[in-house]
C-alpha cells in the first residue's frame, strides 16, 4: 500500500506596509542632522522640565556674587572696573588746574570751601552724587547691621558672570529658558489648534462657511504679524505669560488655517470619505476620524514650525516692554537689560541669553526640516 506523504503548504503571513509614521522615522534615524537637531531639543525640554519643578535654577534671583561679576574665565575685577560703590565713599576726581585760566584763583578757593565743608561724593558712574551724604549714613547703618559682610561674602566671579543686581547669569539664562520655551510651546499649540478647527470646518463645508474663514483669513493677513501682535499687546496693557500666549496663539493660526483647508478640500471627495458616508457616518466623525489623521503630518510640522516663530516673538515683545512683568525672567527681557549693561561693557548677559536662543532656535529649525522632508509622502 502506497504510503501518500501529505505536503501542508506553510503559512505566509501578509506584509504588513508600514505606516507613515514608521516610515518617517527610519528617515529622521538616517538623518545626522536631524538626530542632532533632536537631542538638542530634548535637553532644553529636559532642563525646562527640571527648572519648572525647581531642581535646578530655583534660586536664580538671590544675588550670589557681587554686581557685574565676571565670568570666571576673566577673574574678579575691582570696584571701580565694574562700577560699584566702594565701601567708603569716594571722593570726585577733581581735574588739574589751568595755569592759563583768568577763573583759577575763584575756582582755587570754591575747591578750598567745598572740600572744608564736605567730600564730594560720586556715584556708581563717576558723577558727583547730590543724595551722596546721605547714601553714606545709610550705608554706614547698614554696615552695622551686617549688610557689609553680606556683600563682601558674595562671590567674585562666576562662571557665567552676574547681572547688576548679582544674579548668577547661568541660573538666569536656564529660567528665561523655561518662560521663552513654555510661551513658544503652549502658543504655537493654541494657534495650531485654531488653524486646524478654522481650516476644518472651511475645506470640508465649503460655501458660505467657508467664505466667512477666508474673511477673518484675509482681516487678520492684510496687517504685517509684528505690527498685530504689537497693536493687541499695546491695547491689552496686561503683562504676563498666559497674556503673551494669548497674543500669539489668537493672532498666528492664519498659516496653519491655510494649509489645513488646502487638505481637507483634498480630501473630502476621497473615496474613503465616500465610504463613511456611505455607512452613515456623522460630519464631525468623518471631519475628526477619518480624514484628520491622514492631514495630522501637516499640524505637526506647524507645531515645530511656530514654535521658533513664537519664541522669537516673544523674545521681541519683552524687549520691547510688552512681554513678562517684573519679576518674570525671559530671553527677552534679559537681552532688554543687557542692552544697557552692553554700554557699560559687560557683554556676557547679552552672550548668554543670545546663545542659549541661538542654539534652540537653529536646532528646531533643523530638526523642523528634517521633519517635514521626513514626512513628505511624495519622498521615498
Amino acid at each position: 500500500m502506497a504510503q501518500i506523504e501529505s505536503h501542508v503548504a506553510p503559512q505566509v503571513s501578509p506584509a504588513v506596509s508600514p505606516g507613515l509614521w514608521v516610515l518617517a522615522w527610519r528617515r529622521l534615524r538616517a538623518d545626522t542632522v536631524a538626530m542632532v537637531a533632536l537631542a538638542i531639543v530634548v535637553a532644553y525640554l529636559v532642563t525646562l522640565a527640571l527648572s519648572a519643578t525647581g531642581v535646578v535654577a530655583s534660586n536664580w534671583a538671590d544675588e550670589v556674587g557681587v554686581n557685574y561679576a565676571p565670568p570666571t574665565f576673566m577673574g574678579p575685577q575691582s570696584a571701580a572696573e565694574r562700577g560699584a560703590s566702594p565701601a567708603e565713599p569716594g571722593l570726585a576726581a577733581l581735574p588739574p588746574e589751568n595755569p592759563l585760566d583768568p577763573l583759577k584763583d575763584i575756582i582755587r578757593t570754591l575747591r578750598a570751601q567745598t572740600a572744608s565743608r564736605q567730600p564730594v561724593i560720586v556715584n556708581d558712574y563717576g558723577i558727583p552724587d547730590p543724595i551722596g551724604p546721605e547714601l553714606a549714613e545709610v550705608r554706614a547703618e547698614l554696615a552695622k547691621g551686617g549688610a557689609a559682610k553680606e556683600v563682601a561674602e558674595r562671590k567674585q566671579t562666576l562662571p557665567f558672570g552676574a547681572d547688576k543686581w548679582g544674579h548668577d547669569i547661568l541660573q538666569k539664562t536656564i529660567k528665561g529658558a523655561e518662560t521663552s520655551i513654555v510661551v513658544g510651546l503652549v502658543a504655537a499649540l493654541l494657534a495650531t489648534f485654531l488653524g486646524t478647527i478654522f481650516g476644518a470646518f472651511s475645506g470640508y463645508f465649503g460655501g458660505k462657511v467657508d467664505d466667512l474663514f477666508n474673511w477673518f483669513y484675509s482681516i487678520f493677513t492684510s496687517v504685517p504679524y509684528l505690527l498685530l501682535i504689537l497693536a493687541v499687546a499695546a491695547v491689552l496693557q496686561q503683562k504676563g505669560v498666559v497674556t503673551i500666549v494669548l497674543i500669539l496663539g489668537l493672532t498666528g493660526w492664519t498659516g496653519t488655517y491655510r494649509l489645513i483647508r488646502a487638505e481637507y478640500l483634498k480630501h473630502k471627495n476621497r473615496e474613503y470619505v465616500w465610504a463613511a458616508d456611505a455607512i452613515g457616518a456623522s460630519h464631525m466623525r468623518k471631519m475628526f476620524t477619518h480624514i484628520f489623521p491622514n492631514v495630522s503630518h501637516v499640524a505637526l510640522v506647524q507645531v515645530s514650525i511656530l514654535v521658533v516663530g513664537f519664541i522669537k516673538a516673544e523674545v521681541i515683545l519683552s524687549f520691547l516692554g510688552f512681554g513678562v512683568p517684573v519679576g518674570t525672567v525671559s530671553w527677552g527681557s534679559m537681552l532688554n537689560e543687557a542692552q544697557n549693561e552692553l554700554i557699560l561693557g559687560k557683554w556676557w548677559q547679552l552672550v548668554a541669553a543670545s546663545a542659549a536662543m541661538a542654539i534652540l532656535v537653529t536646532a528646531f529649525s533643523l530638526f523642523t526640516d528634517a521633519l517635514r522632508d521626513a514626512l513628505d509622502p511624495k519622498l521615498k
